[in-house]
């Protein structure tokens, strides 16, 4: 068998979700014994000084098997953050005016402007 007729037994179905720099692939691959897996691959460009670029990929395999836990629990990961926060994209890429803000452990080190000063002895 060829090399050619090796990647049509594997790549199957194909789908591809670009989202800025980074960029998802899907595909639908089969297995020696004639099954399917699906892949899914994040592929990410970065950019060197000279101009020269190079991509960082990373891939999952799922196998039927664990499908429907999988779809549930990124399902339910999805509902919580779109509860939490919304639909809307909060980044300082996505707005002009975004403020980010600072993690509480840097906090405690800084002055409070709003302190009320009370007293104990009047308690």
């Amino acid at each position: 068998m060829s090399d050619k007729d090796l990647m049509d037994q594997e790549e199957i179905f194909s789908k591809v979700l670009r989202a800025g720099r980074r960029t998802y692939f899907f595909d639908v691959r089969s297995t020696k014994a004639g099954d399917y897996y699906l892949t899914i691959t994040e592929s990410k460009k970065f950019t060197h000084d000279d101009g020269s670029f190079h991509y960082k990929k990373h891939k999952i395999y799922l196998y039927k098997e664990d499908f429907q836990a999988f779809r549930e629990n990124v399902g339910e990961m999805m509902d919580y953050i779109i509860e939490e926060k919304g639909q809307e994209v909060i980044s300082e890429r996505h707005q002009k005016d975004f403020k980010k803000e600072e993690p509480i452990e840097n906090k405690k080190d800084k002055p409070i402007d709003n302190f009320t000063d009370v007293d104990f002895d009047d308690i």
